[in-house]
């Protein structure tokens, strides 16, 4: 889906930065944040920025050092752009690509954000063996950058996934008790 947003808007920063700033509307952010958060360029962020203040989709407030950046709550088509992101389905695709160079992964569950749902505990629960901390969470920001929001995530060793489900955990009853989507299964849990 961000691919086809990205050429219906004209790049893929833009996704990004109208991502970031249509699910985080309270927050006020720098360039270098902007551009950290959506993982482009300082250089297309400013670029983007400076359109978005242009049309009034954003503020720019001058705070300590530097400028700020929030999303404008008067913005006249907010609604209409809340509505198509906060909408787009989400690519199981790209998020088991990205998720299974972190180790041999058993399960992947997607939850909350990922299903237009604000509130769940997670957002992405995996299980499996050999999980580098790193590489997941390296992976896991390049998702969040194309999604625009922090995720809330978990990950297990198939053992103790095994061992909570058996014992009612509460984590697991969290992730499986309330709207999820199961994108790749080796476990043949069968929670579906």
């Amino acid at each position: 889906m961000s691919d086809t947003l990205g050429k219906l808007f004209g790049s893929a920063a833009r996704v990004k930065l109208l991502r970031l700033f249509l699910l985080n509307p309270s927050d006020t952010f720098t360039l270098d944040e902007v551009a950290a958060r959506a993982r482009i360029s300082s250089a297309e962020a400013r670029r983007e920025l400076t359109a978005f203040t242009r049309i009034k989709l954003t503020t720019r407030a001058a705070r300590g050092r530097g400028k700020h950046y929030t999303l404008n709550g008067g913005f006249p088509y907010l609604t209409a752009l809340q509505n198509l992101f906060l909408n787009a389905p989400a690519q199981s695709e790209e998020v088991y690509s990205r998720v299974r160079q972190a180790g041999a992964i058993k399960l992947i569950v997607i939850a909350g954000i990922f299903l237009g749902e604000w509130n769940s505990i997670l957002d992405l629960f995996v299980v499996g063996e050999r999980i580098q901390d790193r590489k997941l969470k390296n992976n896991v920001r390049v998702l969040e950058s194309q999604m625009g929001k922090e995720l809330r995530y978990a990950y297990l060793s198939t053992e103790e996934f095994l061992y909570r489900l058996n014992m009612n955990d509460h984590l697991v009853r969290d992730v499986f008790d309330y709207s999820h989507r199961i994108i790749f299964d080796k476990l043949d849990i069968g929670l579906k």
